[in-house]
């Protein structure tokens, strides 16, 4: 399937974004050139969430893993184009399958680890999978039944269980087996050999977050998302000498574009993380001399505020990126000044859109959580091309007319190379006119630095008083300075007169010692904050809804709170 036109392809290779390279190319590569060097490790604690022993491959016993895997899918009727549904935890196994799967020139579609029926089906429908791929058991659930269910009512697609007897009608991927000897099918040797590659291929749907509706399908060609891996590993400037650590589900935008395809493109080493443990975390780094990861920005609060650094030996860690909400400036200075962190403030989206701060061009800390330079322009010294060479712009979020003053919030659009081309099915067209992605995202170019971006909010997510609008992420960015508060999301409270009104839900770092509104209010004035800004309702809560990329379902906590007052 190819996903841009002739023409669009044409354009990348001539303006040399693309070079002609697949995936697959890059995976032999590696190969080649680093045979016997460590590519990928498993959890330490893959036994206690999996049921199998921590794995360690060479790059060469990788390739021989992926083969022998192919071979089976092969076998059982994977053929170029298919696609492929897979629900697999961070492991090994996930990425022999990722590149198996691609080897046969087919699509991979991967499903997060708390899917279930209903969700696995509604993403198999939107994909057309015609066969799935799982393990049998993933923390005492066995994840067979949902699998097998969802491919009798999609039409009997294919089911391969790593893990698992032969059994009603699922085909068994035995470990044993793909890691031994033996010789290949010369069938499916002769049928990889056949491929014709190329980077307009697509080789993988994800999806939107689903935070609003329906989940639309993302499809991403090795041309466009190869462009969005070299940039992201040349921002904390990754080398085949490096080891990486993925404690995010490799399922989504953040983790595939953000470590996987960074793995395949520099040849360092992986190592696997599942489910997320600060513990595990922090001993695998130690362990294993991890240099990256990429986290989320609650990981970066916590990593900062225990004594994790004295407890482990943690001076490989050269770089953390973060981003999907702001960062607070205090966390980075720490990271940075005390531990010899650089943190990198990534904002990017499923579709493509890509755009980063560094030490280099926002030393700022502060301003550096929840600010991106201004794509393109030559006052900053960018680390890749592609910030170099991407173009946005800013328009009123009513009229569309182009924003050029600072301090005017408008939505961003971006056009980049890395940018996806379009939804899968046209269910909706993401660019306007001049072919520039909408993104959605509100910002505004800083009052006191033209040149630097300032994150507003989701244009779905501002909160209108009285006809004014206020950044929820602004309102949740502060709060997060206060000593009781461990997380918090702003939401809008429908109001008669008003329209809407502010309503925070805060996990307390103890709960029982939690905030009143009263000292939320007081921490707010004390910083400053204006007074419609501030917060007039509180709801204490455990934990906020997340969907399996880690965001804050703020559609849930806004049905919540106005179920309530409509009871009122």
């Amino acid at each position: 399937m190819r996903l841009f036109s002739n023409e669009a392809a044409d354009q990348f290779v001539a303006d040399g974004w693309w070079t002609g390279e697949t995936w697959s190319d890059r995976f032999r590569r590696n190969v080649t050139a680093y045979a016997d060097r460590t590519a990928i490790v498993d959890a330490l604690n893959k036994r206690e969430f999996m049921g199998q022993d921590p794995l360690r491959l060479t790059w060469q016993q990788l390739d021989a893993a992926v083969d022998r895997t192919a071979s089976v899918l092969f076998a059982n009727g994977v053929r170029e184009g298919d696609r492929v549904g897979i629900q697999i935890p961070n492991s090994v196994e996930l990425v022999v399958t990722y590149l198996a799967v691609n080897r046969l020139g087919a699509i991979l579609s991967p499903y997060p680890m708390p899917y279930r029926r209903h969700e696995i089906k509604q993403l198999a429908e939107i994909a057309g999978v015609s066969s799935l791929v799982t393990t049998a058991g993933f923390n005492g659930r066995d994840l067979r039944a949902d699998i097998t269910g969802v491919a009798d009512e999609i039409g009997g697609a294919s089911v391969f269980v790593w893990h698992s007897d032969p059994a009603d009608a699922t085909v068994p991927l035995d470990l044993a087996a793909v890691l031994g000897d033996g010789d290949l099918d010369p069938a499916y040797v002769e049928h990889v050999a056949g491929i014709e590659r190329h980077p307009n291929d697509c080789f993988l749907i994800i999806f939107t977050s689903g935070t609003t509706g329906t989940p639309k399908g993302v499809p991403r060609a090795s041309g466009d998302s190869m462009v969005a891996a070299f940039s992201l590993a040349e921002s904390p400037n990754l080398t085949f000498e490096d080891t990486i650590i993925n404690p995010m589900p490799m399922v989504n935008a953040g983790s595939i574009a953000g470590i996987f395809l960074p793995w395949l493109v520099t040849g360092c080493t992986l190592v696997q993380h599942q489910p997320f443990s600060l513990e595990v975390f922090a001993q695998q780094i130690e362990q294993e001399q991890v240099a990256y990861s990429v986290v989320a920005p609650t990981t970066l609060n916590d990593m900062v505020n225990g004594d994790l650094f004295s407890r482990y030996d943690l001076s490989s860690l050269r770089t953390l990126g973060s981003g999907s909400a702001p960062i607070n400036g205090w966390v980075i200075e720490k990271l940075e000044k005390e531990h010899g962190v650089e943190v990198i403030n990534f904002f990017g989206a499923t579709e493509g859109m890509q755009m980063t701060a560094d030490r280099d061009t926002v030393p700022d800390p502060a301003l550096r959580g929840r600010s991106i330079p201004l794509p393109g322009s030559p006052r900053f010294q960018w680390r890749t091309r592609l910030s170099r060479e991407t173009r946005i712009k800013l328009v009123d979020l009513e009229t569309g007319e182009l924003i050029t003053e600072p301090g005017v919030p408008g939505e961003l659009r971006v056009k980049s190379p890395n940018l996806f081309s379009g939804y899968l099915h046209q269910v909706e067209n993401p660019f306007d006119d001049e072919g520039y992605y909408c993104s959605g995202d509100v910002f505004e170019l800083s009052t006191e630095q033209p040149d630097i971006l300032v994150h507003v909010d989701r244009k779905k997510d501002l909160i209108i008083r009285g006809g004014v609008n206020i950044s929820a992420a602004e309102i949740e960015s502060l709060l997060t300075s206060h000593p009781k508060v461990a997380e918090v999301a702003a939401v809008g409270r429908k109001d008669e007169r008003l329209g809407e009104r502010t309503c925070v839900f805060v996990v307390p770092r103890n709960l029982e010692d939690p905030p009143e509104l009263t000292e939320l209010v007081d921490h707010l004035n004390s910083l400053g904050v204006a007074k419609f800004k501030l917060p007039e309702f509180l709801e204490i809560t455990p934990v906020l809804p997340r969907n399996p990329s880690g965001k804050v379902l703020k559609r849930e906590l806004r049905g919540r709170i106005n179920e309530t007052a409509s009871a009122i």
